[in-house]
């Protein structure tokens, strides 16, 4: 059954818009749009720029109509962060960014209230700053004005199908990232949320992957110009996505999700609440997708901008091969630490990491880009033990995402884990998006046939650990 599907992936540095073509037995995707997804600072708060965010949809959309049209339309975000919309359905401003400073302290607020074993027995969440549990306690308790009027709250990939069709659901994926949803029912952890004094009335139904919002609306269909095409229910939050498109049928493969966050785990029939450093998500068909936050690229993107402002202008592939040429494993620092998390001149927050500890600093682009390199490495391959002591050995890394674009990383992946590595598709998030529109539409059966059928679209490359 031969299917056209517009795949729209908001990462959280840039967005684009992928026709996906199935002709039966390979998907090919076609980039029709492509955008920034920088963040706007107001009165010392970051938001997303939601607005010309979805300007930027409805262009793909138009863009995708005049390349020959489409049967549905998914939509998959980056996770955790949401939009508050009033009793009229109208947005209370911008949705703010994970990356915003207020929920620095909320973690401590909220333990006064709930335990930090309560509320990981309750959800089986990493604990992270900006997970939507603490994002909407910042609401309740430091902007009440501001809760009192919310009617419900709307997580990202779920807003822009609202803004499409003007139907309000919450995809499961999505739900499962904030550190509110029960994995073993897929529903809300209505315990937990009674216990914070959060409003039921403030969550909406959580819906599976591979449902549907509803068609799009007929104002939409005549400003646009389409016609009233399904809005499908992907995998809403990208990892989600991106997960299904790992091309192994195997049970006992790790992935890493290689992108601005790097997300390494397994997938799993249920949850595991053996270790509180590693998080139970949501996968499709209620999978459990158990992994580990780590922070991934964004050292390295946020490092080229400090880089571009001083007039040293490199592509991440110049910067690569500057990282190439320097010593492996001399400078090794701790990616996950806080002060990494947020915006700023990220080369000298590596080399203060190193100089507060009394310890010799890397210099100059090459050296930092392959200390930060190495590190991220020599992480996966801590996580990976961590992963393996709790789920059992793993027979290789799936490296999936933008991110194995960078060759050096995946090799030095393969190098610390101690196991093969197979990297691709690049373009996993939207390969997983599309494959679920498939699903949907009944031209692919199921996961399994998905993720055949995407082995069979892409040339994977293989980086082998050297023998010790």
């Amino acid at each position: 059954m031969k299917k056209r599907v517009l795949a729209l992936d908001y990462g959280a540095t840039s967005g684009r818009a992928m026709l996906c073509k199935y002709d039966g037995s390979k998907i090919e995707i076609e980039e029709l749009h492509r955008f920034d997804n920088s963040p706007v600072t107001v009165g010392g708060v970051l938001y997303w720029d939601v607005l010309r965010l979805y300007h930027e949809l409805k262009t793909g959309i138009v863009k995708a109509k005049l390349a020959g049209g489409f049967d549905s339309i998914g939509i998959d975000t980056w996770g955790v962060d949401f939009a508050l919309v009033d009793k009229n359905g109208k947005m209370l401003g911008n949705p703010v960014h994970y990356r915003d400073h207020r929920t620095e302290h909320m973690q401590e607020e909220v333990f006064r209230t709930v335990s930090k074993e309560e509320i990981y027995e309750a959800t089986g969440i990493q604990f992270l700053d900006f997970n939507t549990i603490y994002q909407l306690m910042y609401l309740k308790n430091h902007c009440p004005d501001e809760y009192e009027r919310a009617d419900k709250f709307i997580m990202m990939p779920d807003l822009f199908a609202y803004f499409l069709t003007g139907k309000v659901g919450c995809e499961r994926t999505i739900a499962s990232t904030g550190q509110l949803v029960d994995p073993r029912t897929g529903d809300w952890a209505w315990k937990l949320i009674d216990k914070l004094g959060l409003r039921r009335s403030l969550f909406p139904k959580i819906m599976d992957s591979g449902s549907t919002y509803g068609n799009l609306s007929p104002e939409i269909c005549e400003e646009l110009g389409v016609d009233p095409v399904p809005v499908i229910a992907v995998c809403g939050h990208d990892t989600a996505s991106a997960v299904v498109s790992v091309p192994s049928q195997e049970k006992n493969f790790e992935y890493i999700s290689c992108g601005t966050w790097s997300l390494l785990g397994t997938e799993l029939d249920k949850p595991l609440f053996t270790s509180l450093d590693y998080t139970n998500e949501i996968g499709h068909d209620r999978t459990i997708r158990y992994l580990k936050n780590i922070m991934g690229l964004w050292i390295i993107n946020e490092s080229k901008r400090t880089w571009d402002k001083q007039g040293i202008s490199l592509s991440y592939a110049e910067i690569a091969a500057l990282a190439e040429k320097e010593e492996g494993g001399k400078f090794l620092f701790d990616v996950n630490a806080d002060e990494f998390m947020y915006t700023g001149d990220m080369p000298e927050k590596v080399r203060r990491w190193f100089i507060s500890r009394g310890k010799p600093a890397p210099e100059g682009v090459g050296q930092i880009a392959r200390s930060i390199y190495d590190s991220l490495a020599d992480y996966y391959r801590v996580a990976t033990e961590g992963l393996v002591k709790l789920t059992g050995p793993k027979s290789a890394v799936h490296m999936i995402g933008g991110g194995i674009n960078a060759t050096l990383l995946c090799r030095l992946t393969a190098e610390a884990t101690g196991l093969p590595v197979y990297a691709g598709p690049s373009e996993a998030t939207v390969m997983g998006n599309a494959a679920v529109q498939l699903i949907a539409l009944g031209a692919l059966k199921n996961l399994g046939d998905a993720r055949k059928v995407i082995a069979n679209s892409v040339a994977l490359k293989e980086y082998l650990p050297q023998a010790k």
